[in-house]
């Protein structure tokens, strides 16, 4: 593949990932998971939204490959799956959630 192809590919996953984290909530969830694996229960009370709220973004950013998930017991457990979206999510962070 030329360089022209990889660019593609790359501009690709690029905005693949953004449309992944383009929800405030979603861009909230991986805030506090970038900082060590939540559970589900935990990132509701956190965020201020319901479990059931927070399980349909994360399945989004599952799906997307963001995320990954742990099961243990009757609790399920997230943690950021792409080395890309923490770089960038610790960015945006610096930049607009000045703590």
């Amino acid at each position: 593949m030329d360089a022209y192809g990889k660019m593609i590919d790359g501009a690709e996953a690029g905005a693949d990932l953004l449309k992944g984290l383009a929800h405030p909530i979603r861009l909230m969830a991986l805030c506090y998971i970038g900082e060590g694996e939540m559970a589900v229960q935990d990132l509701a009370d956190n965020i201020g939204t319901t479990q059931s709220n927070i399980s349909q973004h994360l399945a989004k950013l599952r799906t997307a490959g963001i995320v990954a998930v742990r099961r243990q017991d009757n609790k399920v457990f997230y943690r950021v799956a792409n080395p890309a979206a923490l770089e960038l999510i610790q960015v945006l962070q610096k930049t607009y959630c000045p703590v």
